[in-house]
């Protein structure tokens, strides 16, 4: 299923668009250049999510809020739980 989406652009934005578009362009239609737009924003947001999810695990460290795992996810998780109910003392 697809959905269709109107945008108005101003001339300048436009005649962007008219070169990026067409034989001397790097896309073939307007619509498809949109959606590689959207992928890379997509990717990039998503890049930006594990960034942050990797900087707060190195705070983590650098905080001492550590503790070795047992190697079985649900029991780590309930250490985690109460680790941080303890406040990581």
């Amino acid at each position: 299923m697809s959905e269709r989406i109107n945008a108005r652009l101003s001339q300048p934005l436009a005649e962007f668009v008219e070169r990026m578009v067409g034989e001397a362009g790097l896309y073939e239609t307007p619509s498809e250049y949109v959606r590689d737009l959207i992928r890379r924003d997509m990717e990039r947001r998503d890049g930006q999510f594990v960034q942050a999810a990797v900087l707060a695990g190195y705070r983590d460290v650098a905080e001492g809020r550590v503790f070795a795992s047992s190697g079985d996810f649900k029991t780590d998780m309930a250490m985690l739980d109460r680790k941080e109910a303890d406040g990581w003392r």
